[in-house]
């Protein structure tokens, strides 16, 4: 596999239509996925000692941080509205190598900061609602 740029990797967001048209959610600097599974165990006295899992059991989900620089882009209202409704939108992540990964999320955190002489910044975070997919 070969090595990708960061940059390249992109949230983007959905316009809330049946068919979403997605925005890029400007000005971010870093973007982390982390995939989670939780796993549900089934060891045994007949497992001979070692511990068994059980396939496809237990909650997945697919979190999301993201911060960057706040440059006011129709995207970035769009997330603070959401934080601040709590509503679900969809949401897509893609990479250099054209993969793309797609789901509901919900903004469960959104934080400014800035300094007196400087820019003002941005910290987010996305907690999936059901599947995602890759495409």
């Amino acid at each position: 596999m070969a090595a990708e740029r960061g940059s390249a990797f992109l949230l983007k967001i959905g316009d809330g239509s049946a068919t979403p048209t997605y925005a890029t959610v400007a000005g971010l600097k870093t973007t982390q996925l982390s995939i989670n599974g939780n796993a549900v165990e089934i060891t045994n006295k007949g497992s001979g000692g070692w511990r068994e899992l059980l396939s496809g059991a237990g909650v997945r989900s697919v979190s999301v941080a993201a911060s960057g620089i706040f440059t006011g882009s129709s995207a970035e209202t769009q997330v603070r509205g959401l934080a601040l409704t709590g509503t679900l939108q969809s949401c897509q992540l893609s990479f250099e190598s054209g993969e793309r990964m797609q789901g509901q999320f919900l903004v469960t955190r959104l934080e400014y900061a800035g300094d007196f002489n400087g820019e003002r910044n941005y910290t987010l975070a996305l907690e999936s609602s059901g599947e995602v997919v890759a495409l």
